[in-house]
Order: structure tokens, then sequence, then C-alpha cells
């Protein structure tokens, strides 16, 4: 996600029409849920799913108290935990910007969101965020401080948003040992797109090394260059073709399409370069899921089970009139 600067979800039942659990291999029952202190707030994630980031700072959006998120968001990614003192350590601390009157109030919050079926998560980074996990000592310890912070504030999980290097070797490792814990765990990731454009890309190897759990990729398609899609041709972001081709690679490269969404940010100013209107983002989604509104790319097969989309943020969104949760939010309801 864009640093400060750039301008920068009672429980749901798992059975309910239309919803999956935190990944295909839970739904088929192959991993049954481990006991954790968050089992009973655990919202279930839609087949179909908007995810969007919480800022707990003020960088000229909208300054909001997570009950103020719209409600079209069936994921709320909390931005974000930061390191410690304690290689791959992690805290949350609450922005006092943000006007809670106390820790209590924030977790009041996420229970109400939880009641109204939001999972909501806590978001490990950022683009300044200096995580380092590439040892089993420092893997150990953002399992442990992670789970810790589950328990405290009943976070649904966990997105990991590490923009300066990943070890999947570890991370890895370290994710297992949360789903340990917490086997309803809901894990996002936010790589950038550099990082998902080969398989063997750490964060692309760590996304396949924790299919089994994964919820979702929502790769960052913006504050990029051009890249290349699936077809080995070479895309500029802000495009229709840019979105799809890039998605193909990882629908083709090893993730299932219920862990693939699309990321892009809510308005102009949310971001360096990359922004889209709701339009482009729905024509994606369409040429995805549908093969129909495609640009001149188009996949050679439909992947209707595609997860959905992100934004940066919920704030940038609010200062923009909701209009990707409007939008976005119903378009990502209404697929196949």
């Amino acid at each position: 996600m864009p640093a400060r600067l750039l301008g920068g979800l009672a429980a749901a039942l798992l059975t309910t029409a239309g919803l999956i659990g935190t990944s295909t291999a839970q739904a088929a029952g192959t991993h049954p849920p481990a006991p954790s202190a968050a089992a009973a707030t655990t919202a279930a994630v839609p087949r179909h799913a908007v995810t969007g980031y919480w800022q707990n700072f003020d960088n000229g959006a909208t300054v909001q108290k997570l009950k103020d998120a719209d409600d079209a968001y069936d994921i709320i990614a909390v931005s974000f935990a930061e390191s410690t003192g304690q290689p791959g350590a992690v805290t949350f601390r609450l922005d006092p910007a943000i006007g809670y009157g106390s820790t209590d109030e924030f977790k009041a919050d996420i229970k109400a969101k939880q009641a109204a079926g939001t999972s909501v998560i806590l978001s490990v980074g950022g683009e300044r965020g200096a995580v380092s996990v590439n040892d089993a000592a420092s893997a150990k310890n953002f399992a442990d401080s992670v789970s810790g912070l589950m328990d405290e504030y009943g976070f649904n999980g966990v997105d990991i948003d590490l923009e300066n290097g990943l070890d999947a070797t570890y991370m890895t490792q370290a994710l297992k040992a949360v789903h340990d814990r917490h086997g309803d765990v809901v894990v996002t990731m936010a790589p950038q797109t550099i990082d998902m454009q080969s398989p063997q890309n750490e964060y692309f190897k760590t996304a396949l090394g924790i299919k089994d759990f994964l919820t979702a990729v929502n790769m960052q398609y913006y504050n990029s260059g051009s890249m290349n899609g699936c077809d080995g041709k070479v895309y500029s972001q802000g495009t229709v073709d840019f979105l799809t081709a890039l998605a193909c690679i990882q629908l083709e490269g090893g993730l299932d399409p219920s862990q693939v969404g699309i990321g892009v940010p809510a308005s102009a100013r949310a971001a360096g370069s990359g922004y889209v209107a709701p339009s482009v983002v729905n024509a994606a989604l369409d040429c995805l899921t549908r093969g129909s509104s495609c640009g001149s790319f188009k996949p050679a097969k439909t992947y209707p089970g595609l997860r959905g989309a992100m934004t940066w943020s919920t704030n940038w969104d609010a200062a923009n009139g909701n209009a990707f949760a409007s939008q976005v939010g119903a378009h990502v309801h209404g697929l196949p």
C-alpha cells in the first residue's frame, strides 16, 4: 500500500448460501478449523469478496473509525502492524488521530463489523514497513506476535503487505504456524506487480506455499511500470489489459481463481500512479469471469470463481464518495 505520504471484517454461518470458508481446501473439509480465541467472531468470506484497507493514520484522506467503513467491504485490512525491536515480531497501536477514546471502543467496532459479516484482519507492513522474517527465530516471533494480536483484538487474520523484500521459506513457515493456532485464519497478500511476474518469485512462492489456506492475493496494480502479461506481451498500467493479462499469470501459475483479486487505488490521490475508474475494474472482472468487456487481451478461458477486488483505501474511497464500494462492490457481489 502507499505510505502515509502517498495518500495514501456474532459470527456468520459458514453454511450460508453463497459463502465459503477461508480457502477452497477448508471448504472441502481438508483442514478442519482449530480452536482459537477469535473463533467466536469469525465471519465467512464470500465467494466473491471486496477488500479494503482501513488507515490507522491521517494522511489527508477521510479520517474514519472502523465502524464508518462502507458496508460493501467483506474484508477490512487494518493498516498497519509495525515492527518491534525483536526480529520478525510486530505490534499494533491505535493512532490518536483516529479519535478512538479507548482500545475497547476499537475492539467493539471490530466485533460489530464481524457481526455484520465482515472479516477484519491486520495488515503487516505497508510501503515503509520494515518487518524481516528471514530465519526460524524471526518466523516464530512473527507467528507468536500475529497470533497474540489476533487473540487480543479479535482479528480474523493477517494481510502480508511487505514491499521491501520477503523470504518465501520463512514467511511460509510463519504463516503455517499462525494457521496451526487459528485454523480459520483469513490470509491475504498484497504484492507489487513485480513480485508476481513468475511463480519463482518469493511472494509468488509464498502464496503457493500456503495455497491450502490462502484466502486471496490482491496484487497492487498501481505504482508500477509496464509489466509482462501471461501472453509475453508488455502492458501499461491504467488499462483493462494490464489488469487482466497480469491476473492471468497468477491464474495460470498455480493459484486457484478464488485466491486472485484485483487491487487498485480508490482515487487518483490514493496512489502515485495506476488509478483506473470503477468501470475499468468492472470490465476487467467481466473479462476474467465471463469473457466479455475485454480489451486487446482475452484470456483463453474464463475464471468465474475469481475472488474479487481490493482497494487502497476505505478512507480514500470515502473521500471519493465511496465510488469503489458502491460501483465495484456491487459488481463483485453480482459476479457469477
